[in-house]
């Protein structure tokens, strides 16, 4: 983790004090389409995010060996001026897409994210409510960027400066902001990515820039009010459970296939998927919803 999201944590925190303080105000003037606090709710994802950070401490040194280990075999001579760092910009945010985009269609990367998206209040601690494991399965996509050339340092600096972006990116405070939203991710665009509204699955994955998702078809203004959570909702505020849950539902489910290839469809295969049919994807729920219209 950047050392930059290290020293900002004190600014998150009183960030959300005062949006804490601004939806109680907006509740008691009689506004009730906003998700809101709840102190469960709160203290969990403040939770998963000390969680996050102690992990990602522990592998840090690891990581860094194993990018400069990489940077040592690079591609290319990129070097550290100016125009590396707008090369680093779009490049680290398409990798971020990837691992992204991946971690909501692909099981055990989503076993890892899922977590994130566990609350059905939408605030700024939501953005806070990070996984545990996720440090482990941002390597192989990010690996490639000191490899290509990009200097660790510079790497991480981009990284952290990604994760700054998206941090206000988590409130329901931020109507929609015009041209902006044509290139850059929004908190009107986040919003849509954190619904369980059928349309909503699975859209929206960009960390800076909107410009990868409106590429590659996983673009999905919002219309419709968002429904926040998981299609399963968890009922649990035990950042324990939070954390580990998915992975266990899906080692067991794995566990029990009658063959190999259940097994690993269970595994591999997209969040929701099932041997015979009795769970969807969010492929499948949107032509069902097609289908029914």
């Amino acid at each position: 983790m950047s050392v930059l999201v290290y020293l900002a944590v004190p600014v998150f925190v009183a960030l959300i004090a005062l949006e804490r303080r601004r939806h109680r105000a907006l509740r008691r003037a009689g506004r009730r389409d906003l998700a809101g606090y709840e102190r469960r709710d709160t203290a969990a994802s403040l939770w998963m995010g000390f969680g996050n950070v102690v992990v990602a401490a522990l592998v840090q040194g690891s990581v860094a060996l194993l990018f400069v280990f990489a940077y040592e075999h690079r591609i290319f001579e990129i070097g550290t001026g100016i125009w590396a760092f707008v090369a680093l910009f779009f490049t680290e945010d398409l990798v971020y897409y990837a691992w992204h985009r991946a971690s909501h269609e692909v099981r055990f990367l989503w076993a890892a994210h899922e977590n994130h998206h566990s609350s059905q209040h939408y605030n700024l601690s939501t953005a806070l409510r990070q996984s545990w494991t996720t440090p482990f399965t941002t390597v192989p996509f990010y690996i490639w960027l000191p490899l290509l050339g990009f200097h660790p340092l510079m790497v991480q600096t981009q990284v952290g400066i990604s994760l700054l972006y998206q941090f206000w990116l988590h409130t329901e405070l931020v109507g929609r902001l015009g041209r902006f939203e044509q290139l850059f991710n929004t908190p009107s665009h986040h919003r849509v990515h954190h619904g369980t509204n059928v349309e909503y699955l699975d859209r929206n994955h960009g960390g800076i820039l909107i410009v990868w998702d409106r590429l590659f078809g996983t673009f999905e203004p919002e219309r419709a009010p968002v429904r926040y959570g998981l299609t399963k909702t968890i009922t649990t505020f035990d950042p324990f459970r939070i954390a580990f849950h998915e992975w266990v539902a899906m080692l067991r489910e794995a566990g029990q296939a009658r063959s190999l290839r259940d097994a690993l469809g269970r595994v591999f295969a997209p969040p929701g998927w099932s041997p015979d049919g009795s769970t969807l994807t969010a492929n499948q729920l949107r032509a069902a919803q097609r289908g029914a219209r």
